[in-house]
């Protein structure tokens, strides 16, 4: 079992920055996506990475604003959010999985057992 403690959200202005952290527990490598929602809409994936060689991946909506890494610590991972709009306005939700041989990591949140409680990002 997988454990995520999230943190980092909180109120910006537009253009300003923010950077959430996700921490999993245990040593296990791990696919590792943000997704986001916001009330009335589908959740969707923002970015993410593979603990395992540290590869991310980005949705389109954030390539270039958004960057995802991995921390020094293990299993702990980083989004940091530039160039904010009102649009990024959402709760955002940490999620990993294992990630079955050979395959890339999913940006579809059913494939993902492992979730964080959410931490809230408001751009005005």
């Amino acid at each position: 079992h997988v454990q995520l403690v999230e943190s980092g959200g909180g109120s910006v202005q537009a253009g300003g920055s923010l950077t959430l952290s996700c921490a999993a527990s245990g040593d296990s490598r791990l696919c590792m996506t943000w997704f986001r929602q916001v009330p009335g809409k589908e959740r969707e994936a923002v970015a993410g990475v593979y603990t395992g060689d540290n590869n991310p991946y980005y949705s389109d909506s954030v390539k270039g604003r958004f960057v995802v890494s991995q921390g020094s610590a293990k299993n702990t991972v980083y989004l940091q959010m530039k160039s904010l709009e009102p649009e990024d306005t959402a709760m955002y939700y940490c999620a990993a999985e294992f990630r079955f041989r050979g395959r890339p990591c999913s940006m579809v949140w059913k494939d993902y057992a492992y979730r964080g409680q959410g931490t809230q990002v408001t751009v005005s």
